[in-house]
């Protein structure tokens, strides 16, 4: 179980007009429940059946005080429009509406519920109220087709939930040579995240504080030996990381503020290294595992891209370099799946990817840094990576953007990181995407996406898009299939 990540109530409620029975909007409500129960998806169903106005604040204050945060209303008939779209309106979270189909011709002949017509006119009220409900492609259904509809809301509305409760912390300036990290911020504000920019210096002041926690500091790098299962050269550096893994999780539980979660964006190189006398990536990967995830290089939007995929799949994410090609050397063709080897590529990043998503990993070093900051001799202050192959399974790959007008982009792509020996360093995965080669071109270079991508360890591509939409983010990119171009895309090559 994740900590840092919404949990979501639903609450369903049945709407009913008045020309229509609302027994019959409360018979289908009862079976609808049945089904969600089966799919064990936490939702209460309203005692009220909404057919006036005033039924409508009923309804959500009953909700609310139940727990509820995201609502979905049914419309087990044609629905009253106004009452339906003035409780959607007050309710304060996520919503969805999904209307019932008709059961049989023993229905049709006298209990018919006509929930297309009444769908329809509740969509034009929605839009009268200037609402953005979640509709799903097949919103009118029988009970045991819409239940996995509704199962899916609860994933889209935890984002939402989420976001709309979200800090990051930022930690130093974004580097020169990282100005791709470097976006506006405005554009978090605009959908509802605080942004809490810091000093490198307060971070070290922080981690300071945390030397007379000895006891604190032991356990948890009594905890980190557990993890790595004796694959770590330098017991030595332990306590340094354990330290600063309690300043991390002292800022984090102080910081909070009005907030409920919180993600983590740190600069971590190369002036870290002389400071704090480690690498903090090791440091990262754990936090990341356990629902709070730490960014590289001050990259807010990626912190926020791994919440993001954390929520839609309940599952830690990592955020990788788009990094380099696959030499034909190490490829092994029964790995491959079926994906062309144009469309291979490896995610990489130091070492800040959760040991549970790793093969054969253990504590090293970075050889980037030591190359730069020890010229090459023996490893101290750029010590503290998590490295080994990315295990292989599902991937979507995933990125929030505030591009340089200010405005809200994403890319989103399903695949899988590959079976493949990486035969290099750091966090690293060969990662298989269908078409990725014209993806990269004409939607990562073309549209000036950086180089960071969030990589999460399910196919959540569809849970994602639609929460994209409801916040209102009209870039979202995906690949075009074989046969069909893009918009900029020579079709004579």
């Amino acid at each position: 179980m994740l900590i840092n990540t919404p949990e979501i109530k639903l609450g369903i409620v049945g709407v009913s007009r008045d020309c229509f029975p609302a027994s019959l909007t409360k018979r289908r409500l009862d079976t609808l429940m049945a089904e969600l129960k089966k799919l064990r998806v936490p939702a209460v169903a309203s005692t009220v059946i909404i057919e006036r106005e005033s039924q409508a604040q009923e309804a959500m204050d009953e909700l609310l005080d139940a727990g509820c945060n995201a609502a979905v209303a049914y419309l087990g008939n044609f629905g009253p429009e106004g009452p339906t779209t003035i409780f959607l309106e007050k309710f304060p979270g996520p919503i969805m509406v999904c209307a019932a189909a008709e059961e049989n011709k023993a229905v049709l002949s006298r209990d018919r519920g006509d929930a297309l017509c009444g769908l329809l006119n509740c969509s034009y009220n929605l839009a009268l109220r200037r609402l953005t409900a979640y509709i799903p492609e097949l919103p009118v259904g029988l009970p045991k087709d819409l239940a996995p509809e509704i199962a899916k809301f609860t994933d889209i509305a935890r984002i939402l939930v989420g976001l709309n409760n979200l800090k990051v912390f930022g930690f130093g300036p974004r580097p020169q040579d990282f100005f791709a990290c470097n976006a506006p911020i405005q554009p978090l504000y605009d959908l509802g995240v605080e942004v809490m920019e810091n000093s490198e210096l307060d971070l070290l002041q922080e981690f300071q504080k945390q030397a007379s926690r000895k006891s604190e500091i032991d356990a948890v790098a009594k905890d980190m030996a557990k993890e790595l299962k004796g694959k770590c050269k330098w017991p030595d550096l332990l306590p340094q990381m354990a330290q600063f893994e309690l300043a991390l999780l002292n800022f984090y539980e102080k910081n909070l503020g009005d907030c409920s979660f919180a993600v983590f964006a740190d600069k971590c190189w190369p002036a870290f290294q002389p400071a704090f006398g480690f690498v903090p990536c090791y440091v990262n990967s754990r936090l990341t595992g356990r629902g709070i995830p730490v960014a590289c290089e001050v990259d807010l939007y990626g912190a926020v891209t791994e919440f993001i995929l954390q929520c839609a799949s309940q599952k830690c994410a990592t955020l990788l370099d788009i990094n380099n090609s696959v030499p034909a050397d190490i490829l092994d063709k029964k790995a491959l799946k079926g994906i062309a080897v144009r469309d291979l590529f490896m995610g990489f990043h130091c070492g800040n990817t959760c040991s549970s998503c790793l093969k054969n990993c253990g504590l090293k070093y970075q050889l980037i840094m030591n190359r730069g900051l020890e010229n090459s001799g023996t490893p101290v202050i750029t010590r503290g990576t998590m490295e080994g192959q990315i295990k292989p399974g599902p991937t979507t790959l995933f990125r929030l953007q505030g591009t340089a007008d200010a405005k809200l982009a994403s890319y989103l792509a399903e695949g899988q990181f590959l079976d493949i020996t990486p035969h290099s360093f750091g966090s690293i995965g060969v990662v298989g995407i269908p078409e990725f080669a014209r993806f990269y071109r004409h939607v990562l270079v073309e549209k000036h996406f950086p180089h960071h991508g969030g990589f999460g360890f399910a196919h959540v591509g569809g849970i994602i898009f639609e929460a994209l939409k409801l916040l209102g983010i009209e870039n979202i990119y995906t690949p075009k299939p074989a046969g069909v171009p893009y918009p900029d895309e020579n079709p004579f090559l």
